[in-house]
């Protein structure tokens, strides 16, 4: 299996796509990657931590500290440099201004601006938000940096509009995740 021992950031946005995160931890997991997830603090409004700690089989990252009182915090450089491949899966419009812009005001932008591997990026937002061109600037902007942007495939969104802005399937990140591997041995 490609994936096997591969050390895999999953950041997780806050989009109602984040539901997805639960299986695409899962499937990480079961393909043998070592999965440590980060969550903006948007996205704890769609999925909870305990479910995707106890998928992965490790604490989920929210936030710079670990402990306040005692001044623990989560080394984000650390975690970036640990890391093989960060997968941003979904990508809310905001997640994808900030990596674009280079803002740093969640735990997930410092693992971003930390990491020297590969980074891949699944979208997920309504189709207007998809299509509007600040968004598509920003997604332009990624891929010259270097990371893989996914195509947003079609279909019924929850706003009940029809078109791109659904995040792609976990299993197919997976796939493409594995695909990658393949191509860089």
């Amino acid at each position: 299996m490609p994936l096997t021992g591969r050390n895999i950031v999953l950041g997780v946005s806050g989009s109602i796509a984040a539901y997805k995160a639960a299986p695409l931890v899962r499937l990480l997991v079961k393909a043998g990657a070592v999965v440590r997830v980060v969550l903006t603090p948007a996205a704890v409004a769609f999925v909870t931590p305990l479910t995707l700690a106890t998928l992965s089989k490790n604490p989920v990252l929210q936030g710079f500290l670990k402990d306040e009182r005692a001044g623990e915090w989560h080394n984000h450089v650390e975690l970036g440099l640990w890391a093989d491949a960060l997968v941003v899966a979904p990508a809310s419009a905001n997640t994808l201004a900030h990596l674009a812009l280079g803002l740093c005001d969640t735990l997930l932008d410092a693992v971003y601006l930390s990491a020297r591997c590969p980074v891949f990026v699944a979208p997920a937002m309504d189709l207007d938000m998809y299509q509007h061109p600040a968004t598509q600037a920003n997604l332009a902007r990624l891929r010259s940096y270097g990371n893989t942007v996914w195509d947003s495939p079609a279909g019924e969104l929850a706003s009940g509009l029809s078109g791109p802005g659904r995040m792609l399937e976990p299993e197919d990140i997976v796939r493409e995740l594995e695909k990658e591997v393949r191509s860089r041995k």
